[in-house]
């Protein structure tokens, strides 16, 4: 399982529309995920010790960020073939065991994860109100642990500054996860 960063932020790269199926039985996209003052499009999946390390602070995080106005939406990119732990009957279980307080949604054909530029699991994609690209940076110092829980939001202060100012932070650390799954050829 080879560990990837992504590039860092294309400030002002517009958000790239969606129309997807959640495990909530609803379909989502771009303007239904959007908040008044931004939104976090995240890539994930269940099986990824990456996002399982921090899943309980995305949740956090996404929680209260919502309450400053910034929608957020979890795309999972991977081919559940070799990895059954992601496939949609554990997707939706996922999501109803850990009250997901944002749509958790099914890129099959893997084209949003190709056309955001999606590298890693996590991968997280902060844009501000006009939908322009804000923050490409990482959750916190987490890995395939998490990291003790006094260590700098920074993903959360990132979105913070951008419902609040339209900008995120010039300083941003990469992502680290899991590379996504992508389908054979």
């Amino acid at each position: 399982m080879a560990s990837l960063s992504p590039p860092v932020c294309d400030f002002g790269r517009p958000a790239i529309d969606f129309d997807l199926p959640g495990v909530d039985g609803r379909r989502h996209t771009l303007a239904s995920a959007r908040g008044p003052r931004g939104l976090l499009v995240m890539f994930i999946c269940n099986h990824c010790p990456y996002v399982k390390a921090v899943l309980d602070r995305i949740i956090r995080d996404t929680r209260e960020l919502a309450a400053l106005g910034v929608g957020s939406i979890a795309v999972m990119s991977n081919d559940p073939s070799d990895y059954p732990e992601d496939s949609w009957d554990n997707m939706v279980r996922l999501a109803r065991d850990q009250d997901f307080p944002f749509p958790y949604v099914l890129d099959e054909s893997q084209a949003v994860a190709r056309a955001y530029g999606a590298v890693c699991t996590p991968d997280f994609f902060g844009y501000d109100a006009k939908l322009e690209l804000q923050y490409r940076g990482r959750l916190d110092e987490s890995r395939k642990e998490a990291a003790p829980p006094t260590v700098r939001r920074e993903l959360f202060e990132a979105m913070r500054a951008v419902a609040q100012t339209g900008l995120g932070p010039r300083q941003q650390t990469p992502s680290i996860g899991c590379s996504i799954k992508w389908r054979e050829a």
